[in-house]
């Protein structure tokens, strides 16, 4: 489609125009952006659609970004309650009168989920003055079938033995 513009002058231009139908300078026609033929307008009708394949070419790394950052923060965690698990199982031993490796197992297990509970040791003993526990955890992984990590996480604590005499 093209447009009639005017000059400064007043003359009009183009087709049809006084200016185009003179000898004078040739006639310029202005492309309306995203009218039908060669042009910017018909660079963009070509581009359509193009966020959306690209978007749909990236979900599957986002979506494995997101795996590897969920099982990060699995790792994180399994700290976390490795050190807790240590801590409370040392607590629980040091003060028990009777069996004291039972009750630091039963403390260590206690607050465990599930998924870390079924895969934990837990080894107790007395030192010279402090009553130590170390518990190893699995780290759980969000897709068993697709790969398998095979890290242990160690919580180590210890705790001031109890005089029962």
């Amino acid at each position: 489609m093209t447009t009639t513009t005017r000059t400064a002058h007043g003359s009009i231009r183009g087709p049809g125009g006084a200016g185009g139908a003179r000898g004078g300078r040739r006639a310029r026609t202005v492309r309306r952006p995203g009218a039908p033929g060669r042009g910017l307008g018909a660079l963009r009708r070509d581009d359509r659609g193009q966020t959306a394949v690209e978007f749909l070419g990236m979900t599957p790394f986002i979506i494995l970004i997101m795996l590897v950052l969920w099982e990060c923060a699995l790792i994180g965690y399994t700290f976390s309650l490795a050190g807790n698990a240590a801590d409370v199982a040392a607590r629980r031993g040091s003060g028990a009168e009777y069996a004291p490796g039972a009750a630091c197992r039963a403390g260590a297990l206690e607050d465990l989920p599930a998924a870390w509970a079924s895969g934990a040791t837990v080894s107790c003993g007395r030192g010279a003055d402090l009553y130590e526990a170390t518990v190893t955890l699995k780290v759980p992984v969000l897709v068993p079938g697709l790969f398998d990590l095979d890290i242990g996480i160690d919580g180590e604590a210890g705790s001031a033995l109890e005089d029962w005499r």
